[in-house]
């Protein structure tokens, strides 16, 4: 068993899963880089050991409850214990939800829901073993306010936090803490690799959020000052806690946002192509 406390990032390839292991590796940690895409996992391990820190990268398809079983049981077996569950991997739809395909559905909830769930309950098991460790789950500040456009991935970010934050208790009592993480806009891949329903491009419905969005390494930064202080919600950055508060206080002014968003979706998209 070695002194050095260790963390699991899944979706740690890119985006702010790559910027939260380069700063657990600033911090001494050893990050295991969890990713669907192996190859670029490996990229991320070879720049954060060129950065001096110390990484090993796994191949994890988080919608497969085995093989989260396997990796978390593997990593701790091998270091004697695991610290830090980053249950981060995620994407995004975005468009007229009337639009949506079953298997747009399906898909969303297997890698947002049932990966955390899978990735959260193999932590869990772990952890309550060995009586302590931190689970952070990545939900989004669409997790505690309503999205127009996106009502898929509000739903599986609600989700992410009622889970958590109904476990939190719980966990308490084998001394294992759980936070979740509700981070506004992000400027990540997700706003070019995310899907777009029907003709809707992904970006052009997301423009308000990529206006707004920070960087993913101060993202990671502040996420990890809410880890430190073992916050059951951590909200950021600026726009996101504004976005929350007038979601809970402001119950007047949001339908009315709302409302414009989408009205000037479809007329955006009844908006003949230029020439």
């Amino acid at each position: 068993m070695t002194d050095r406390r260790v963390a699991i990032v899944t979706g740690g390839a890119s985006g702010l899963g790559r910027a939260l292991c380069q700063e657990l590796v600033r911090d001494g940690v050893f990050v295991v880089v969890a990713d669907l895409n192996e190859a670029a996992a490996h990229e991320t391990v070879a720049a954060l050991i060129a950065a001096g820190g110390q990484a090993e990268a796994v191949r994890l398809d988080v919608t497969q409850q085995p093989e989260c079983d396997r990796v978390v049981e593997e990593v701790a077996a091998r270091h004697g214990h695991l610290d830090f569950m980053f249950n981060n991997a995620g994407f995004a739809i975005a468009g007229d939800t009337i639009e949506m395909t079953p298997e747009q559905w399906r898909s969303i909830l297997a890698v947002n829901v049932e990966g955390c769930i899978w990735g959260t309950m193999a932590a869990y098991r772990v952890m309550a073993k060995q009586k302590f460790g931190h689970i952070i789950n990545t939900a989004s500040i669409a997790g505690v306010a309503p999205l127009p456009l996106s009502s898929s991935y509000a739903m599986t970010k609600h989700a992410v936090v009622g889970m958590s934050m109904s476990m939190r208790s719980e966990a308490e009592w084998y001394g294992v803490k759980i936070s979740v993480a509700c981070p506004g806009f992000i400027a990540t891949h997700l706003f070019d690799n995310g899907v777009g329903i029907g003709k809707a491009p992904f970006r052009e419905t997301t423009a308000v959020g990529a206006r707004m969005a920070i960087s993913p390494e101060r993202a990671a930064k502040l996420m990890l000052r809410g880890v430190r202080r073992n916050q059951e919600v951590i909200i950021f950055p600026l726009h996101g806690k504004l976005i929350a508060w007038m979601s809970r206080y402001a119950r007047w002014f949001g339908p009315i946002l709302r409302r414009n968003i989408v009205k000037k979706f479809h007329l955006q998209q009844e908006r003949p192509p230029a020439e």
